[in-house]
């Protein structure tokens, strides 16, 4: 597998393999999840509370089943991720009303930190320039809940 570098500048290079159709120019999903992550500032799960308290907008964008067999994220947003964009871009007509402040800070939740930040890149290139997730998803919050007692 091929590996991204991340220089002391933080601009990572990431060589470029062929699909297997043999187009040069491709990324591998783990090569396309590094270059997302380099502009997040991505959230521990012991801090998402101190997030939310701060005004962050917390998004938990994980499948209906998965929340029915882990459980809600108290105080999160349930947006669907297949529409997750058109309802917090600040330029679209579906924009959620809580979604009116490209500023604020808004944290992905996905079930286990990958999906998120995928789609926290995304609204950063939207204009939400302080979209982040949180490391581990889900899963990492509730393995703290759990410890916490």
């Amino acid at each position: 597998m091929k590996q991204c570098h991340i220089p002391a500048d933080g601009a990572a290079t990431c060589p470029r393999s062929l699909d297997p159709g043999g187009s040069p120019g491709t990324l591998t999903i783990n090569q396309l999840l590094l270059e997302s992550r380099i502009g997040l500032e991505r959230v521990h799960a012991s801090d998402l509370e101190r997030e939310m308290a701060a005004g962050a907008l917390v998004v938990d964008t994980r499948p209906v089943d998965q929340r029915d067999r882990d459980g809600d994220l108290p105080g999160a947003v349930v947006i669907d991720r297949n529409v997750l964009e058109w309802r917090l871009d600040p330029s679209s007509p579906h924009r959620l009303p809580i979604a009116g402040d490209p500023a604020r800070r808004i944290v992905v939740v996905c079930n286990e930190g990958y999906s998120s930040s995928l789609a926290a890149h995304t609204l950063q290139r939207l204009g939400l320039t302080r979209a982040t997730d949180l490391i581990g998803g889900f899963q990492a919050w509730a393995a703290l809940r759990k410890q916490s007692g």
